[in-house]
């Protein structure tokens, strides 16, 4: 299967150079404007690594990841972001986008209020064959009909390259802090909980994607506003 390959591929390509196996989001930018890493993203402090416990508060924004230095960047509702890697994702898995409304400033909130999703970047299914998403820079837009505030704006790309029982699939996560202006007053459909959203009974989450392997539903709740 495509997916398989590219993962050998990537692994192999990765060992021959000495660089460790994992990736993670650290730098933003904010239309044409890249800023500097972690500026406004809160910086972890595992390096690279995943987070794989589903019951851990590390799945908000990673491990050791405060508010505290990281500063908040003003973007309209309707602004475009990058999200952008150290090295590109290329483990198997959906990207997922998330946001949480700060009740004061998103330096001082530590995400365990509710979260909605915005955006998922899942496969593609073509000829028998699945395409994931694997690059460097994930762009997408504020919502432009969300309620004016600071948020956390969260990114995940979930790995679900070592199949469930066997292997446990990884998160890799960041946030940055988001001041939106503008914007209106409709609320998302559907809340979640980080932690608690993923259970290792979601299909997305103990798929095999090397068996019979033709359909995937994202886990982690659906898109909860379009504006």
């Amino acid at each position: 299967m495509k997916s398989s390959l590219l993962s050998l591929a990537a692994a192999l390509a990765f060992a021959a150079n000495g660089v460790s196996a994992h990736y993670i989001f650290q730098q933003l930018s904010h239309g044409s404007t890249t800023f500097p890493v972690y500026q406004y993203i809160r910086k972890n402090s595992n390096y690279n690594s995943p987070v794989t416990d589903l019951a851990s508060n590390d799945l908000r924004c990673n491990v050791g990841a405060s508010g505290v230095g990281t500063e908040t960047v003003t973007m309209n509702a309707g602004d475009s972001f990058t999200f952008t890697t150290d090295v590109a994702v290329y483990h198997q898995g959906p990207i997922s986008l998330y946001m949480s409304k700060a009740p004061g400033n998103a330096s001082d909130y530590d995400g365990s209020g509710d979260w909605f999703k915005i955006y998922d970047w899942g496969p593609v299914f073509s000829n028998g064959q699945a395409t994931w998403p694997l690059r460097q820079t994930y762009t997408y837009n504020i919502p432009k009909c969300i309620p004016a505030g600071q948020y956390l704006l969260r990114i995940q790309s979930l790995a679900i390259h070592n199949p469930w029982p066997a292997g446990i699939p990884q998160f890799y996560i960041s946030c940055a802090q988001v001041n939106v202006v503008g914007g209106g007053s409709t609320q998302p459909s559907t809340t979640v909980k980080i932690p608690g959203v993923f259970k290792d009974t979601d299909p997305g989450y103990t798929v095999n994607i090397y068996t019979n392997f033709n359909n995937y539903t994202v886990p982690g709740g659906p898109v909860a506003i379009t504006c």
